[in-house]
């Protein structure tokens, strides 16, 4: 359910909601697809355009979980390195991920550009700043890497930096001109509509109870009703919870926060971001911040806005604003929330055969907009017959418990606030 504490800002400025139904019958398709975010609604569209029926199920509203929560970042590549994708995955699959990945903004903006998606497009860059030395060697190696590989990458010194964030707190930057943002409920949303006008039946508050074999097909039964299908796409992430459980034990679940201000005075609102990019730093835990249509500043880090986390991330979300645009003067903040990332420990995705004909994607690690549209689009190839497993972008793999899991997602939640907490004087 989508609500002000769930989704905050992107919740009360998104475009209006499809219309859709529960599922309240028994119908027949060739793909399934449970949940309703980025990779299953590209999934279903791709498939839609080729001629495929498909129905979405969502358990809740449509970008409910991750999707709808996140910075609206539209970035290229991984989290890591692009060394790290042959490091990690080897020569075959590494080439290919970064072949994949390496301009995966475009699929999203040709999305927006070609269905006319009002979701606060910018296609500017996004800018990734350097704090202190090992930040520096961060910035300058990543920047290195691209440029090799032939991206658009650019180096910013620290007065180019300040001139493109409005902030002196950085010493250097890299700008990705690849890059961009969007309001992400929007954009999902706009994902669903072209999905429906492509024959995909999309259907919300259905969440899947059951999956049984059936005269070789899949039988999907929700609480009125259910799909017969041949091949069914789990595409929930962590927001997992009935079906497929192992696809949320098989990751660690890092929350994510959202501050958001009233908008600002135009002459304050020139001087930072001028040129509309998105932003964040290498400090741990890292400073995501951008600006809104309407002129907000919306700044964001790891944590969960519940217990003693709200008052405390809250409050460094102030401290961290003035800090980095002294500008601004007395903040009022108009808006918070907060979502889960799925980790993973090579901060790598995964995809998994769950069954015969029934396959699922998790691990998004943070970059959920881009790799998550092109990667539904390499599902629906895979579906239709055109790529051969072992042609995949990702090797197949089974699902695993992810090592200390519950160690780890109270260290985030804990060790967020202790490094947000103010600091002793």
């Amino acid at each position: 359910m989508i609500t002000k504490h769930s989704h905050g800002l992107w919740g009360q400025t998104a475009s209006p909601p499809p219309e859709t139904d529960t599922l309240a019958a028994d119908i027949l398709v060739d793909v399934a697809v449970i949940g309703a975010g980025y990779t299953g609604l590209s999934t279903a569209l791709h498939l839609g355009q080729r001629g495929v029926s498909c129905a979405v199920l969502e358990a809740s509203d449509i970008g409910s979980g991750a999707a709808g929560r996140a910075t609206g970042m539209v970035n290229a590549g991984l989290w890591v390195m692009p060394s790290a994708l042959r490091e990690v995955l080897g020569p075959i699959y590494g080439r290919r991920m970064l072949n994949l990945l390496r301009n995966s903004p475009r699929i999203v903006f040709d999305l927006i550009d070609k269905f006319d998606i009002q979701c606060e497009a910018k296609h500017a860059g996004t800018i990734h700043c350097a704090v202190g030395e090992r930040g520096v060697a961060e910035i300058e190696e990543r920047t290195r890497q691209w440029q090799a590989l032939g991206a658009p990458i650019h180096l910013l010194d620290r007065e180019e930096t300040s001139a493109k964030t409005g902030s002196k707190a950085f010493v250097l930057s890299l700008l990705d001109l690849r890059a961009g943002t969007v309001q992400p409920l929007s954009y999902v949303r706009g994902l669903s509509n072209i999905a429906t006008a492509c024959g995909v039946k999309v259907y919300t508050h259905s969440p899947v109870q059951t999956i049984i074999r059936e005269s070789q097909q899949w039988r999907l039964r929700t609480q009125l009703g259910s799909v017969l299908t041949k091949w069914v796409l789990v595409s929930t992430d962590v927001y997992t919870s009935g079906i497929a459980p192992e696809l949320r034990t098989g990751q660690v679940a890092m929350p994510f926060f959202h501050v958001a201000t009233t908008p600002l005075d135009p002459e304050i609102l020139r001087t930072i971001l001028p040129e509309g990019h998105g932003a964040w730093d290498t400090r741990v835990p890292m400073t995501a911040f951008r600006t809104d249509v309407a002129g907000r500043l919306i700044i964001g880090s790891v944590g969960a806005l519940r217990g003693t986390g709200t008052a405390i991330h809250r409050s460094w979300a102030k401290r961290r604003m003035q800090a980095l645009f002294p500008q601004l003067g007395k903040i009022e903040i108009e808006q918070s929330w907060y979502g889960l990332i799925g980790t993973t420990g090579d901060h790598m995705p995964r995809i998994h055969s769950l069954a015969e004909n029934m396959i699922a994607l998790t691990g998004f690690n943070g970059r959920g907009i881009a790799p998550g549209t092109l990667f539904g689009r390499e599902l629906a190839r895979y579906i239709l017959g055109e790529v051969a497993p072992e042609d995949m972008f990702l090797p197949f793999s089974a699902p695993e418990e992810a090592p200390l899991r519950a160690l780890k997602e109270g260290y985030y939640e804990l060790g967020a606030q202790i490094a947000h907490l103010p600091p002793l004087r």
